[in-house]
């Protein structure tokens, strides 16, 4: 084993994969754009077929449709002639995969398709291979040569047709102006999924676990509700509980910083007025940049009648996991 051989390879592989995905820029035309307006207009869903690489590649360009707005899943082309083309519909779109474009196994459903009447695209890398020829739109993804030494393992060829896969499933997504709150729907178990689904009514504190204290209590009545509620805050409120102010344990700080402080004035000649609030309905991940922007550790949530409803710091984010 020569290490400077097999970097020498690595390198060789990337830059022939690299080529590959490049010419594909060149032939993207009219064709591409038919694919595009067929599954735009498609009222049922889009079924990827391929074999064997072609095939791992068909499923993974089905699952990349299926989680960015287009409904799609894959059927495998032998089970297909075994049953499974039930799965398929006129409604429907087909996507074939498949180099040559005379995979014996997906040539055998071809007709099936057709008479379904189910549009069919075809990726492959022979524009005038018999499967080319019998769809309604086929993209070009042909490579000049395999990164396989021996020009006979599926590697730039996979790649090509992967990247095109994505274009067609990027494509898509921005034509159905497909947002943020969209994608998350599909991944509400990972942390991009609490990111952009959680909002602050799900993690703020509410009822009796809100610190408030009146406008007229004192700075020293005001420390054992900040201490109690464990926030490093409290709000200072009237009698209606409209928000008034806020005042933090960085404010006693600066208080007692000075040389004559009064711990028994009233609260509300300290407090900070007009301070950073939340609603319940924004976003987890808005209230922490906004935290972040302005360098504070919590925020009051207030309705749209000023009146507050909860109270939220950085540690009710932390075991969301949005930080």
């Amino acid at each position: 084993m020569n290490p400077n051989n097999l970097l020498s390879m690595a390198k060789q592989v990337i830059e022939i994969e690299t080529q590959a995905c490049q010419a594909l820029s060149s032939r993207l035309d009219g064709a591409f754009i038919t694919a595009c307006e067929l599954i735009l207009r498609c009222d049922g869903r889009v079924i990827v077929t391929g074999m064997g690489k072609s095939g791992h590649i068909g499923g993974k360009i089905a699952a990349t449709l299926a989680s960015t707005g287009t409904p799609a899943f894959f059927v495998h082309p032998g089970e297909a002639s075994h049953g499974d083309l039930g799965m398929i519909t006129r409604k429907d779109v087909v996507i074939a995969l498949s180099n040559s474009g005379e995979t014996a196994e997906i040539l055998a459903i071809v007709p099936i398709i057709k008479r379904l009447g189910s549009p069919l695209i075809a990726l492959t890398g022979r524009p005038q291979s018999t499967l080319a020829l019998s769809a309604d739109a086929h993209l070009n993804v042909a490579v000049e040569r395999e990164a396989c030494p021996l020009n006979l393992a599926p590697t730039a060829s996979t790649t090509a047709a992967l990247v095109m896969g994505d274009a067609l499933a990027v494509a898509l997504l921005d034509a159905r102006a497909f947002q943020p709150e969209d994608f998350a729907l599909s991944h509400p178990g990972g942390t991009l999924g609490r990111r952009l689904l959680l909002r602050v009514r799900d993690v703020m504190h509410v009822g009796d676990r809100i610190p408030m204290v009146r406008y007229h209590q004192t700075i020293k009545q005001t420390l054992i509700v900040i201490s109690s509620g464990g926030l490093g805050m409290t709000a200072v409120v009237d009698e209606d509980q409209h928000l008034l102010g806020l005042f933090t344990d960085g404010d006693l700080r600066r208080i007692l910083d000075q040389e004559d402080y009064d711990l028994n004035q009233h609260i509300e000649r300290v407090m900070i007025r007009n301070p950073r609030t939340c609603t319940p309905d924004m976003l987890a991940a808005e209230a922490l940049t906004l935290m972040e922007h302005n360098k504070i550790n919590g925020l009051i949530v207030i309705d749209s009648d000023n009146h507050i409803v909860g109270a939220l710091n950085m540690h009710d984010l932390l075991r969301a996991g949005l930080v």
